[in-house]
């Protein structure tokens, strides 16, 4: 179905560099732009905090999403196992790395399909990218939500990566045609989502008239795919998109700024990700209006170090406490509390016409 001889590299080398390089943005996720009222009367109980959260027809212990991470290379049955049995005792979904992959060689489907046989009853969301859908769409993404039993699709946008990547030539010319046929066809709801440049009220409007049940907006502040590539273009002694993969390595929509922007246009569920890395970062986003908050760097680094679980508890435990904190009894409730904007997230904010 595709010609990519060198996908099979690239998903460990893109492990590798995530966990060996520092390839992180340089600029904040503009969280830190976002500050919460402290309450020092709650008036209630920290063990009265309830973080259970409902997203698309499912309830969820916390608003916490294990984000796309890995798959389609035999080092990542054991990343996926893991984080399938995590998921499942804490009871948040999960979805899948790019499953182009399996579509090539359907050898691979087992490092994806893990997840359900270790947790069959966890909300997984598989994943396909924009531009592997504009061939047949509806019959790919049948096939990736069939491969792996899934309950959602993710559908990933990542033209910053695809344009500074050696073997890439990014073609995004029928995307959101096959997008909208995705979702006027598929039995499951489809989820888009960006892959750290974030996404604008502009987008965010084409994507809602396109029928997508979900938007994340994956915005600028975690890792960055441009310097991912600008490491594995070092590799295949590519100077040229190594240097141009280095100038767009800050590219993208701040993960705060784009928040704000998507949750002020679209009247659909939104999940927050990018350069989320603790527990006052979930309650920010929540604040924000996110439906639930992904991470993906943090638990494949967390994973690496046999603290998978204890990187989990430390978030719960800093969710419930910023939660008390700001006098927020549930996930609801945080849509009430109050805040202050300031810097350049102000900024934008006011000549976005958002404030």
């Amino acid at each position: 179905m595709y010609d990519d001889p060198d996908i099979f590299d690239r998903k460990f080398e893109h492990i590798k560099i995530v966990l060996d390089k520092n390839v992180d943005y340089k600029i904040g996720n503009w969280l830190e732009y976002v500050h919460l009222i402290h309450v020092s009367i709650p008036e209630f109980d920290i063990d009265d905090v309830d973080t259970t959260v409902d997203f698309l027809g499912r309830r969820f212990s916390y608003p916490i999403l294990i984000d796309s991470m890995t798959g389609g290379t035999e080092k990542a049955y054991k990343i996926n196992e893991a984080l399938g049995r995590l998921a499942g005792e804490y009871n948040i979904p999960i979805s899948c790395g790019s499953q182009k992959a399996a579509l090539i060689d359907n050898n691979l489907v087992y490092t994806y399909r893990v997840i359900k046989d270790v947790c069959p009853d966890c909300f997984l969301i598989g994943n396909i990218g924009g531009m592997d859908i504009v061939n047949n769409p509806v019959e790919v993404a049948q096939e990736v939500v069939s491969m792996v039993d899934a309950d959602a699709l993710a559908i990933h946008l990542n033209p910053l990566q695809e344009a500074v990547q050696h073997e890439s030539k990014p073609k995004y010319s029928s995307v959101l045609e096959s997008i909208r046929a995705i979702c006027d066809s598929l039995d499951v709801p489809v989820i888009v989502k960006e892959t750290g440049a974030g996404i604008s009220m502009g987008v965010a409007k084409l994507l809602e008239s396109a029928g997508v049940s979900a938007i994340n907006i994956s915005g600028a502040g975690g890792t960055s795919w441009s310097a991912v590539e600008v490491y594995r273009n070092l590799l295949r002694s590519d100077k040229l998109m190594a240097e141009v993969g280095k100038t767009f390595w800050n590219w993208g929509i701040p993960t705060a700024a784009s928040l704000i922007e998507v949750v002020s246009t679209v009247d659909i569920p939104v999940i927050a990700s990018g350069g989320i890395r603790n527990g006052i970062h979930v309650v920010k986003s929540l604040v924000l209006g996110a439906r639930l908050v992904g991470m993906a760097a943090p638990f494949l680094r967390a994973f690496y170090k046999g603290e998978l679980k204890f990187f989990m508890e430390r978030v719960v435990n800093e969710v419930k406490v910023a939660m008390f904190l700001v006098g927020a009894k549930s996930v609801d409730e945080l849509l009430e509390v109050n805040y202050v904007i300031t810097g350049d997230l102000f900024e934008w904010c006011k000549q976005r016409g958002l404030i």
